[in-house]
C-alpha cells in the first residue's frame, strides 16, 4: 500500500480527511528524506581506462553474475556515439581493470544496460531531440533495445534500427530494460516530452506480450521513464523521474505501489542481499518540483524501501544534471555510479 492510501485508510479524524483530499488531489507532496547518514566513501579513478580515454557520460552500470565485476555504457568520450570509433561498452574485473570492450558504430546514444544471469548484455539505444542521437536516424541507428553476448556478439535487437514510432515493433527513446527470472523482457521506452512514457513486455523470444502506461501525472501515467528494475518477488519498479516516483506494477502492469521516498530516481540497482540504489541527479539544480531534496545516491531496502543513507553529490552548486544517473550495487555492497554531467564512474565503499 502506498503512503498516500495508508493515510487514506485509516479515516475519521478531520487529519485523516485532509491527507485524502490531498492525496486525491496531488496536492501534498512528501517531505524530502535528507537527513541521512553518509557511510561511504567516495572514489573517482578506480577503473583503469585503456591509454589516452576519458569518461564521457556514463550513462549506465550493471553488476555481473559474479556479484563483482562491471559493466559500464560510456557514451564514447562524449555524450553521444554517432560517428565515434570508440567502445561504448566496456568490462572491469573486480579490482578495476579493464577486461572487455566492443559495441563500436553500433549505437547512437546508449543509455541504460541490463546484464542477465548468463552474462548476455542488455543496452538500449535512444535519439533524443537537440544533439543527443543527432544524426543517427538517417544512419540506420538508434531507438531500438540491443543483445549481446559477453563478448559483444548480436544476439536480438527489438525495435527497428533508425525507425522512430510506438507499436511492437518500434520504441521512441527507449531508456532502460530489464529481465525477469523467466525470460520476459521488460522494456521502460520514453524520456521525457514528446517519447511514448510506457512500459513493453516481451517474451524470451522477443516476441510482443503486452504494454502499459501513458505521458501524465497521475498513477499508471509516465514522465520520463527513466529506469526499470526487476525484484526477486517479480516486480516491476519503474523510475518515474519526472514524476518524483517509483511505481511498482506486477508483471501485468498492475499497480502495487509508489515510492517518493527515494527523491526524484533516474536509475535503480538491486543486490542478491535485498539492499537497493536509488540515484537522483536533477534534485535542486534541474528540478524546480525537488528544490528541497539533497541530489545524490540514496541507499534503502527492497522489501520494504527503508531509506538507510544518502551519498549526496559532491557538486551542491550544480545548475544542472550531476550525480549519478545509472547506479548498481555488487553482492557485498559496494555501489557504483554512472554520472553523466561531470562525465566519470564513482564507486564508493562503506567507510571501515
Amino acid at each position: 500500500m502506498s503512503k498516500a492510501r495508508e493515510r487514506c485508510s485509516l479515516g475519521g479524524a478531520l487529519v485523516a480527511l485532509i491527507a485524502c483530499a490531498g492525496a486525491a488531489l496531488g496536492a501534498m507532496p512528501m517531505a524530502p528524506v535528507n537527513n541521512l547518514p553518509n557511510p561511504y566513501e567516495a572514489n573517482d579513478h578506480w577503473f583503469k581506462l585503456p591509454d589516452g580515454r576519458q569518461w564521457g557520460s556514463t550513462a549506465g552500470v550493471a553488476i555481473a553474475p559474479d556479484g563483482k565485476s562491471v559493466w559500464a555504457v560510456d557514451r564514447c568520450g562524449g555524450n553521444g556515439c554517432v560517428g565515434s570509433k570508440l567502445n561504448p561498452i566496456m568490462k572491469f574485473d573486480a579490482n578495476g581493470n579493464l577486461v572487455a570492450q566492443w559495441g563500436a558504430g553500433q549505437f547512437a546514444f546508449p543509455h541504460g544496460i541490463f546484464v542477465d544471469k548468463d552474462e548476455n548484455v542488455w543496452v538500449t539505444d535512444s535519439v533524443l531531440a537537440g544533439e543527443r542521437g543527432r544524426g543517427a536516424l538517417a544512419m540506420g541507428l538508434g531507438q531500438t533495445v540491443k543483445k549481446f553476448d559477453r563478448s559483444g556478439k548480436l544476439l536480438m535487437t527489438l525495435g527497428t534500427s533508425g525507425v522512430s514510432g510506438k507499436d511492437a515493433t518500434h520504441f521512441n527513446a527507449p531508456s532502460d530494460v530489464a529481465v525477469a527470472a523467466n525470460g520476459d523482457i521488460f522494456v521502460a521506452d520514453g524520456h521525457a516530452s514528446g517519447t511514448n512514457e510506457r512500459i513493453v513486455r516481451f517474451d524470451r523470444s522477443g516476441k510482443y506480450i503486452k504494454e502499459w502506461g501513458h505521458p501524465g501525472s497521475g498513477p499508471g501515467a509516465f514522465s520520463t521513464t527513466h529506469g526499470i528494475e526487476i525484484d526477486s518477488r517479480g516486480r516491476i519498479f519503474v523510475a518515474n523521474r519526472d514524476n518524483n516516483r517509483i511505481d511498482i506494477f506486477d508483471a501485468d502492469g498492475k499497480l502495487l505501489d509508489s515510492w517518493e521516498q527515494f527523491s526524484r530516481p533516474a536509475g535503480i540497482g538491486f543486490n542478491q542481499a535485498g539492499q537497493m540504489v536509488v540515484c537522483d541527479s536533477e534534485s535542486g539544480s534541474v528540478s524546480e518540483t525537488h528544490q528541497d531534496w539533497t541530489r545524490g545516491i540514496r541507499v534503502g531496502t527492497v522489501a520494504d524501501g527503508k531509506v538507510q543513507y544518502l551519498i549526496p553529490d559532491p557538486a551542491k552548486d550544480a545548475t544542472g544534471t550531476s550525480a549519478a544517473e545509472g547506479c548498481a550495487i555488487d553482492k557485498d555492497g559496494v555501489i557504483y555510479g554512472a554520472e553523466v554531467g561531470p562525465k566519470r564512474m564513482m564507486r564508493y565503499v562503506m567507510k571501515k
